[in-house]
């Protein structure tokens, strides 16, 4: 019997041993502001396989069920790892809950299904479909390991055809789907496949899809080593989470792939962005922040840290919006490369979107290889009227409320070399949008304008600022 309870004894110690993720002190030091640091993520040490539920990794057997009862198991004795070992394993969504965490072993691939009525929320007034991993109002979860995530987007996302060769043209019209009338636009839509349209219309099955991972109201968010690809809208995408760490993931899809953002914060508070990799269709590393919610607790994008990346293209290296109504303050982006995309650092706003950033530090940022501007301010970014009129516009007070208030932006020690503009900005007339941003020894090497910057709404300072010519 004594021997029986001290047994006993041990095993409950041994699961309240916790593995944690590594310490991030290093990415702390010499701070130009004081941000709030992430504390690492802590999981029970419990292990399952998913091949003990039935699982199979042919590609071809649907692991959901498998997915759901690993993770229940582990959430009976308080949390644990899943273990995704090597092999192609097909499912459909998977719901992360607390303590929970889902390693992705190398050579491991987990491929999303392509039939689209798995993802259906029950809640018959949800705009979209499940993410193809979720977790809402959980603590202590994480997604590790070398493996591969594919969201299998491509027959989830409407293409342009602007924006393909007339081969890979054929190519997607050969999986059935819908042209529209004017013969710019491939949907999804009556595929070959034989899997379900999920609504009346291509235009309504496409505004339903959704995020690879989307983590909304988490604490204690890990995500380390993954590849994040295809995904059907944005790939990583933690909403109101406080507490989130992301290092050194791979996040990739197409150049041409709609609204495909790679790594997204929403409303954040205390997050760490290093050591990864993004190349994608739209924003790279982007920062959002929505207007205050009663539903929800955090509000605002503050204490974030982001360093030591690499993007290739994006639309945006690093990205301010465009909604920014709740606020950014304390952040710190630096030493990170920025090669391949369309604008370096971009911050974009508009009317009734917009909100004041605080104590915003960027430094060290290599870029090459930029087809537009380097750095760029722009509030326009939906209202396109606002501000082009030569006489004196009106505003509503809503409107200047939520109108953009970039300020109190220090960028120094950049070096660029190959954009169209160095640096271009333009505020609102008649509002402060772009005021207090200054920009210091920086080198910009420019292949058509060396600066655009409407002085009458658009305050920068600059200080030993080269701006060359490209001779090339």
């Amino acid at each position: 019997m004594k021997r029986t309870i001290l047994t006993a004894i041990a095993l409950l110690l041994l699961q309240a041993v916790y593995v944690s993720a590594g310490n991030y002190d290093q990415y702390y030091q010499n701070m130009p502001v004081s941000v709030k640091a992430v504390e690492a993520v802590q999981i029970p040490q419990n292990e399952v396989r998913i091949t003990d539920f039935g699982a199979v990794g042919d590609g071809m057997t649907l692991c959901t069920e498998a997915f759901e009862k690993a993770i229940s198991k582990l959430t009976k004795v308080g949390g644990g790892r899943v273990i995704v070992s090597e092999g192609v394993w097909l499912t459909g969504p998977i719901m992360l809950k607390d303590n929970i965490e889902l390693r992705i072993e190398q050579n491991a691939i987990v491929s999303f299904s392509p039939d689209k009525s798995l993802y259906l929320d029950k809640n018959e007034k949800a705009t979209r479909v499940y993410p193809c991993i979720r977790a809402s109002k959980r603590k202590n979860i994480a997604i590790t390991g070398k493996g591969v995530l594919d969201g299998g987007g491509q027959l989830w996302r409407p293409v342009k055809r602007s924006k393909v060769s007339d081969v890979e043209w054929r190519q997607y019209q050969e999986l059935g789907g819908q042209v529209n009338e004017k013969g710019d636009l491939w949907y999804p839509w009556n595929l070959k496949s034989g899997y379900p349209n999920i609504a009346d219309t291509p235009e309504k099955q496409e505004s339903m899809r959704n995020d690879l991972i989307r983590l909304t109201d988490c604490e204690n968010v890990l995500v380390e080593g993954v590849t994040i690809q295809n995904s059907p809208r944005f790939h990583l995408h933690p909403c109101y989470c406080t507490n989130v760490i992301i290092d050194g993931v791979t996040v990739r899809s197409e150049w041409n792939v709609q609204n495909g953002d790679g790594i997204d914060l929403s409303d954040c508070h205390q997050a760490l962005i290093v050591n990864s990799t993004v190349s994608v269709g739209d924003d790279g590393i982007c920062m959002k922040s929505g207007k205050p919610s009663s539903s929800h607790p955090i509000s605002g994008c503050e204490d974030i840290v982001v360093a030591h990346n690499t993007v290739n293209h994006a639309h945006g290296g690093f990205v301010f919006g465009s909604e920014t109504a709740a606020g950014m303050r304390r952040m710190v982006v630096r030493h990170n490369t920025f090669s391949g995309t369309d604008v370096g650092l971009r911050f974009k706003s508009s009317l009734d979107r917009g909100g004041r950033s605080e104590q915003i530090f960027i430094s060290d940022i290599m870029m090459n290889d930029i087809s537009g501007e380097a750095i760029t301010f722009q509030c326009d970014y939906v209202n396109k009227h606002a501000g082009v009129s030569t006489e004196a516009p009106v505003y509503t007070e809503s409107q200047k409320r939520w109108a953009p208030k970039f300020q109190d932006i220090h960028i120094t020690r950049v070096v660029c070399r190959g954009c169209k503009t160095a640096i271009k900005a333009a505020g609102i007339a008649g509002l402060d949008c772009v005021k207090d941003i200054d920009i210091s020894d920086c080198t910009f090497i420019y292949n058509k304008v060396e600066k655009d910057i409407d002085e009458k709404t658009a305050q920068l300072q600059l200080k030993n600022v080269r701006l060359i010519p490209n001779k090339k």
